[in-house]
């Protein structure tokens, strides 16, 4: 079953002779528990889908479906709260206040939702991670990696239907790289989470179940596998 679907979709920036098309009629389907890698060079346009997946950006037109619903026919304010329950990001920079520290940072998404945080499974995903002796640090103190992980930690914690993964090793050397896409794709498989990363790096990738490959703004190849 699809839990990520796109029909269409187009992103164009700027109007008349200064336009620029960034994505055109990119359709790919998504099944739960998939771990599907988006790969292309810079500029692609991969960046510009996956902002669009996540609902960050609306597109030009076209639709994007995650667990059966239009996302983009939510009001802005409704968009964030869906956003927030069902889909996971972890950034290339991490994106982790720092004023918090590890355990605090993990958590606030699903405070900020005004729920109940499930300690055991936030305790069972920071162990998972290598990370229940980081807990109290703040993320000046921690390196890129273990930055990284606590990233990840943050992005299962609210258990949503998918986590959209950015250059998630962009920042880290070729170890830590290979540490955090091992750890992402073995916490993915026990928590049973659809994990869609895009990366330009193409041993990266070949840890990805499938991939999708995007050329100039085309899906060029792995799309919708029912369709190749």
């Amino acid at each position: 079953m699809s839990v990520l679907k796109t029909e269409d979709l187009t992103k164009i920036y700027g109007q008349g002779e200064a336009s620029v098309t960034a994505l055109e009629n990119a359709n790919i389907s998504v099944e739960q528990g998939e771990f599907v890698a988006i790969v292309g060079t810079s500029g692609s346009g991969k960046s510009t889908l996956l902002h669009m997946l996540g609902g960050l950006d609306r597109p030009t037109s076209g639709k994007v479906y995650v667990d059966n619903k239009d996302i983009f026919s939510l009001k802005d304010e409704e968009l964030t709260i869906f956003r927030r329950r069902k889909i996971g990001f972890v950034f290339q920079a991490y994106n982790l206040v720092p004023t918090l520290n590890v355990y605090e940072n993990i958590v606030f998404p699903i405070q900020l939702d005004g729920n109940e945080v499930d300690e055991a499974f936030v305790g069972e995903v920071i162990a998972t991670l290598g990370l229940s002796e980081l807990q109290n640090r703040l993320p000046n103190h921690l390196s890129g990696g273990q930055q990284q992980r606590v990233a990840i930690a943050r992005a299962l914690s609210a258990k949503p239907a998918i986590i959209l993964a950015d250059e998630p090793t962009g920042n880290l050397d070729s170890k830590s790289s290979q540490d955090v896409l091992s750890l992402l794709k073995v916490t993915g498989q026990k928590y049973g989470q659809t994990i869609v990363m895009i990366t330009h790096n193409e041993a990266i990738a070949q840890m990805a179940d499938r991939c999708i490959r995007i050329e100039d703004g085309h899906i060029v190849k792995g799309g919708d596998e029912r369709h190749e």
